[in-house]
């Protein structure tokens, strides 16, 4: 089986697309703050304020409803129509943030699929091959950390 072909095995996808909503999406946005930091707080980031934006797990059947304000992204229920949905599968995901593929052989091999204000999309897309994003390190996503900083969060 080639890399890109790679979907999530059916029993994994069936439980966590049974899983609540809400508490995946605000683990999601906490990695992504964590792994982003101040790049999120970023002047060019401004345009992306108050939009709902959607990722959508295909082959997990997990989907991530959030927006960015000041501080980060901030997990929320979907109330309206998402500005932005953004699909692929776990594993070009997982390649998109190691930086092993490039969004755009994704979309047109169909393998991204973005929905809704395509400009928006457009926007993020080339905000972020502009960045200079630092390397993903996955020790920084560790649910610990994770954990910890939804507390502080909540503290706050």
């Amino acid at each position: 089986m080639s890399n890109h072909s790679f979907i999530l095995p059916k029993p994994v996808s069936d439980i966590l697309s049974m899983l609540p909503r809400y508490p995946q999406t605000l683990l999601f946005v906490q990695a992504v703050n964590l792994a982003l930091g101040d790049t999120l707080r970023s002047e060019v980031m401004q345009p992306l304020q108050g939009k709902l934006i959607t990722i959508r797990v295909s082959d997990a059947g997990v989907v991530y409803h959030f927006t960015l304000n000041p501080k980060g992204l901030v997990a929320c229920r979907r109330i309206r129509e998402p500005d932005l949905t953004i699909s692929a599968s776990a594993y070009d995901f997982l390649m998109l943030a190691l930086r092993k593929e490039d969004p755009d052989t994704l979309f047109f091999s169909r393998r991204l699929c973005m929905e809704g204000d395509t400009e928006l999309g457009l926007l993020v897309k080339n905000t972020l091959d502009a960045l200079e994003l630092p390397p993903l390190d996955l020790r920084s996503l560790s649910p610990p950390r994770i954990l910890a900083e939804i507390r502080a969060r909540l503290l706050a």
